[in-house]
């Protein structure tokens, strides 16, 4: 059995109205302890540490019937729990990116009418919680938190484009749902016409998603696949470009959460300075 990995870091992350604890793991894992999961959705703990684990590794509320489809959908394939040692004691905890994960099972099923009373108010908690952080944004604060950022080095970088950046460009596969673009027209008030898109959608596009990639990925991915001419063409999309285990999952994790964000705004004037306060989108970054 490989030795359990050590917390190095450690601190409290602010997200929305909340203070969770977090640490960051000797093999470079940023977690949230398990008592922090809780707090974030204001669930008490209830029963043995053993009942938290009855449906994938997932904190017990959210182990609901109602909603085993949702849950089935984000983790599938995935395990974000983590068993490490702090201080000589086993725990157990999560990997950071399951936090937006849960966010977007209550926020689904909130918009399919499928959750009851007492799971309304942590729907109102995902909506807080996911305008306060976006999946690299929970790892860059819990850094920042725990005082990591100082720590990392070129080394780091190179491990991080590793678990992006794809060692050869893959197939073309449909990435952007049919839905993330009727909600960007409705928005705009444009008229949604299918594949015949305006070169501002692309734009917008960058915006709400690639832009929202790590930006040392985002310039090594447009590196490797530049453009070739003056209408802005590249060889490969540059989702073909990203790792199917991480970088592409991160990429339509972000489109799942921007198409849920404007879903709850009527203009794109209400959705564009409170998808920028989520996202810490500075104000000179513009379309």
């Amino acid at each position: 059995m490989s030795e359990l990995p050590k917390v190095s870091y450690a601190g409290k992350v602010n997200i929305g109205n909340k203070e969770l604890s977090c640490a960051v793991l000797d093999d470079g894992t940023r977690i949230l302890t398990n008592t922090a999961i809780f707090q974030a959705f204001d669930r008490p703990r209830k029963g043995k540490p053993s009942e938290e684990y009855r449906l994938k590794n997932v904190p017990a509320f959210i182990t609901a019937n109602n909603l085993k489809p949702y849950i089935e959908k984000e983790f599938e394939d995935n395990d974000f729990s983590v068993e490490y040692k702090r201080n000589g004691r086993i725990l157990t905890g999560y990997k950071a990116e399951i936090l937006p994960r849960i966010c977007d099972i209550y926020l689904s099923a909130r918009d399919d009418g499928v959750l009851t009373e007492n799971q309304k108010p942590l729907a109102i908690a995902s909506d807080i919680l996911m305008r306060s952080l976006a999946k690299v944004g929970i790892v860059a604060l819990i850094d920042e938190a725990t005082g990591y950022q100082y720590e990392r080095d070129t080394k780091a970088l190179q491990e991080l484009l590793s678990q992006y950046i794809a060692k050869e460009f893959l197939p073309w596969v449909k990435t952007f749902d049919d839905d993330f673009y009727i909600q960007m027209f409705r928005l705009r008030g444009w008229d949604y016409k299918g594949r015949l898109k305006t070169p501002y959608a692309g734009q917008i596009t960058n915006f709400l998603v690639y832009n929202r990639l790590p930006k040392e990925v985002l310039d090594e991915l447009k590196r490797l696949n530049p453009v070739l001419n003056k209408n802005g063409y590249r060889r490969y999309r540059l989702h073909q470009g990203l790792t199917k285990e991480h970088g592409y999952q991160h990429l339509t994790q972000q489109i799942s959460t921007a198409t849920t964000m404007m879903k709850g705004f009527d203009t794109w004037e209400e959705f564009e300075p409170v998808f920028r306060k989520a996202f810490n989108v500075p104000d000179d970054e513009k379309i």
